[in-house]
């Protein structure tokens, strides 16, 4: 028994004497591999003295897209002043700490725990988003070298931070790092940061601007308080005061009293042009490359933007959101221009001026202004009210729907849970806001209505069931696909998404409408065409990145719609600011039910604008303040300057389709009177998931009783009485010639614009009250060469439509012809 446990016990030994050797060799190894990385790495290693040497940096400068026109040097003049750690107040240094490294004090240069966690994100995200960087890596990553975010970087800047700690005490690392370190706004070193931010020097700072300043290392440009983020950075300060607490640097009483100080910046005296749009270009660049780099690397940035498009946005919006203020209350406007064709930024203005010094009285930024000059609204989130439809009605177009269905607009309350009349069920009376019953902008209900009106028209209780049809997750997916990322929380979103229910940014919002004008082709935002070094090398040049995202005759339906001015004349009148005279344009409007917001978005084929208007706190404007009568003028200014001498392009119709033998899906072709075999909902004749299959049991559909309900409801009120007096107006409008136009030349073309409730018949020509001619298709027009008998002057031109049941109506249109004298 002795023997055996003898035999054990050395046959235990021997394995951990092998385990101990092969431990002993793997660690010289691994001794042996860190420094043949180390040797490898330190032959390129700049002296860790060049820190305290650095060279004067060049600046960067971003051009428009002619490459002539400098729209902002990215550090002019570099502001430095050198300070002595001593002459620091302990509340700069201490709130840097806490902000950048409460362990500086402690570790050799490196913090390891700090990298290992960088170094998973990296790998999870398989990208270098993530340093876990010191004080002393910062310094020299921000003084010695390359922009790069990749590993090897990484190790040198280790190695150089390892060695930088065993050369220099901490309070002279610190010191370098205090007088190296960009704060943003040409500022270089706490001593120039404390003169541009606060007008003294950095010894004079308190505990709250001290916060402020060792907030902005961290990203300079984006938490610029001259910037579009300065409520971000406010919050980063407050941030780090609670953090001095937690490390012991000050009290909790004087955290709340700083968090509740109001900080006064000086005045940005910087030279920008298009300033929202350079704020853009810079978060552009600092996300692609290293911010600090950048601002010192002498490139020439050549972007896409035009700048003399960009002037005459300014000053329309300007212009425009001043006397929206004085009449619907809504201070602040936003426009974005691009080229479907390519997505390059043509025009951005972010909100009414900049450079606007005055603020309404009792306003405290990002709380209760109505007009915060440096927000730019263009890339922030805001509800586009009915801006969002067209999503829905391509997606419904997708299943098989078309612009020719007809759907009840009828008094619908869309909630199962609730009583058909809107009314909250008995377990819970009093909470009107539990059920969802959405009503028109003019209050009417108006009985079948083709999809097209529906869309065309912006009415509000067709498009909600259109989503409802499509599928609430079908459309938001059709809007990602269309470049819209805001929508990631798909539990706050049911059928008022149509309506504006969900929050995007008018900068995606118009790219997306871009894809329609490029008959559903993407093209990505691109707001820079060349980015070159100061040698004259290519760093980056435009690449066009595309992707079809809707079919094509999907698209050629949707822009056909939002072009038919003649559709959309009902509510908004023939003459409307979405109808641009001389070439053809298509136009979406969008106005939250709350009237915080209101928007046009619209194109040709060469051009995408959106304009939004409201106020920045979300107080509301009056309910005049629509985006047909806020927002589209200044859509409409815009795009008839930005497309002046440029030669007209025409929108492509879709192909005809022959209509589905379905009740309401295949539409209404000639009675206005609702046949008996149509009047129920269209859930009664349609399976959503499959309109063009069999039809399943609309019982079983949750919206079916509602649905039917409204529709009983409205053909009970209506359908005795369904041919009122307006109901018989019939508009017809001459739009080109125009009024008191000088014709030359042979020949006279007349173009017209009609609608009506029935079926137009025919147009009928007059010119001097003398007949020329008649057109019974659509889209009515005539061409007519002069007789010989015509003569110079004033002359007078009539058109005259008729409908199916005898309406008729005319306008008329006075020109001059000039005729050659032979």
């Amino acid at each position: 028994m002795k023997r055996k446990t003898k035999r054990v016990t050395s046959s235990l030994r021997k394995k951990l004497v092998k385990l101990g050797s092969w431990i002993l060799i793997l660690g010289l190894l691994g001794i042996v591999a860190l420094l043949g990385v180390f040797i490898y790495f330190a032959k390129d290693l700049p002296s860790p003295e060049a820190v305290a040497k650095r060279a004067i940096a060049q600046s960067t400068k971003i051009y428009d897209r002619t490459g002539t026109n400098l729209l902002y040097d990215l550090h002019g003049e570099e502001k430095r002043t050198l300070i002595n750690i001593n002459d620091l107040p302990a509340y700069v240094i201490d709130a840097t700490l806490a902000a950048e490294d409460d362990d500086f004090y402690n570790h050799f240069g490196v913090d390891f725990k700090s990298i290992a966690r960088a170094a998973w994100s990296n790998l999870k995200n398989r990208r270098v988003s993530q340093g876990g960087s010191t004080i002393t890596q910062q310094l020299i990553k921000n003084s010695i070298l390359s922009p790069e975010r990749t590993f090897t970087r990484k190790i040198k800047e280790v190695l150089l931070a390892i060695e930088l700690e065993f050369r220099y005490s901490k309070n002279e690392i610190l010191q370098m790092y205090f007088n190296q370190i960009a704060y943003g706004s040409n500022a270089y070193g706490i001593e120039a940061a404390a003169n541009t931010y606060f007008n003294k020097p950095a010894k004079d700072l308190n505990l709250a601007e001290s916060a402020i300043i060792a907030a902005l290392p961290k990203a300079p440009t984006y938490y610029s308080p001259y910037g579009p983020n300065k409520e971000l950075l406010l919050k980063r300060k407050d941030n780090i005061l609670g953090r001095m607490n937690e490390l012991g640097f000050i009290e909790l009483d004087e955290v709340k009293k700083t968090q509740e100080e109001e900080i006064k910046f000086t005045k940005n005296i910087q030279i920008i042009k298009a300033p929202h749009f350079i704020f853009y270009i810079q978060e552009y660049l600092n996300n692609k490359y290293d911010e600090n780099f950048v601002s010192r690397a002498g490139w020439k940035v050549t972007t896409s933007l035009d700048f003399e498009l960009q002037q005459e946005a300014e000053k329309i919006i300007e212009e425009g959101a001043k006397n929206n203020d004085a009449v619907f209350g809504a201070a602040n406007a936003s426009l974005v221009s691009l080229d479907p064709k390519t997505g390059q930024i043509l025009a951005m203005v972010g909100s009414r001026n900049y450079f606007e010094n005055s603020l309404p009285i009792g306003c405290n930024p990002g709380l209760n202004c109505k007009f915060e000059p440096n927000v730019n609204v263009a890339i922030r989130s805001r509800s586009p009210g009915s801006a969002f439809k067209p999503f829905a009605y391509a997606t419904a177009f997708k299943k098989g729907f078309s612009d020719k269905t007809v759907i009840y607009d009828a008094f619908t309350e869309f909630n199962p849970a609730c009583n058909p009349d809107g009314t909250p069920p008995s377990n819970r009376v009093g909470e009107e806001n539990f059920c969802y019953h959405p009503r028109n902008y003019d209050g009417n209900f108006r009985g079948l209505v083709s999809f097209r009106e529906g869309l065309a028209q912006s009415l509000n209780v067709p498009s909600a069931k259109v989503l409802y049809l499509a599928g609430i997750e079908n459309t938001i997916l059709t809007a990602e696909d269309f470049g819209i990322s805001t929508l990631k929380d798909r539990s706050r979103f049911g059928l008022s998404l149509v309506l504006g229910g969900g929050e995007v940014k008018l900068l995606e919002l118009a790219s997306a409408y871009g894809a329609f004008a490029q008959e559903g082709i993407l093209h990505k935002i691109s707001p820079v065409l060349k980015i070159e070094d100061n040698q004259g090398n290519i760093i980056e040049e435009f690449n066009d990145e595309s992707k079809r995202v809707l079919d094509l005759q999907i698209s050629r339906l949707i822009t056909d719609i939002l072009s038919d001015n003649n559709a959309r004349s009902p509510v908004f009148g023939l003459n409307n600011s979405l109808f641009i005279p001389d070439r053809p344009a298509a136009a979406k409007t969008g106005t939250t039910q709350d009237f915080k917001d209101a928007w046009v978005v619209g194109y040709t084929p060469s051009l995408v604008t959106g304009v939004w208007v409201g106020n920045n706190d979300n107080r509301p404007m009056t309910q005049e303040g629509s985006g047909v009568a806020a927002a589209a003028p200044l859509w409409r200014q815009f795009m008839e300057k930005a497309n002046q001498d440029k030669l007209v392009e025409e929108f492509i119709k879709p192909d005809f389709v022959e209509p589905p033998k379905k009740p309401l899906l295949g539409g209404i072709t000639s009675n206005p009177l609702i046949p008996d075999e149509l009047n129920h909902t269209i859930l009664f004749y349609v399976d959503k998931s499959n309109p063009l299959g069999p039809v399943g049991n609309p019982n079983l559909e949750p919206q079916f009783k509602n649905w039917e309900l409204g529709v009983q409801g409205w053909l009970l009120g209506n359908f005795n009485n369904q041919i009122k007096p307006q109901d018989k107006k019939l508009d017809i409008l001459i739009s080109s010639p125009l009024p008191l136009q000088q014709l030359t030349g042979d020949f006279l073309e007349i173009k017209t614009l009609t609608t009506g409730v029935y079926q137009i018949k025919q147009v009928d020509f007059f010119l001097d009250n003398l007949p020329i001619g008649s057109d019974g298709i659509f889209p009515y027009e005539l061409i007519y060469r002069f007789p010989n008998y015509i003569t110079s002057g004033g002359h007078k031109i009539k058109a005259r439509v008729y409908d199916q049941r005898s309406n008729q109506n005319e306008t008329e249109v006075d020109i001059f012809i000039n005729r050659p004298v032979f």
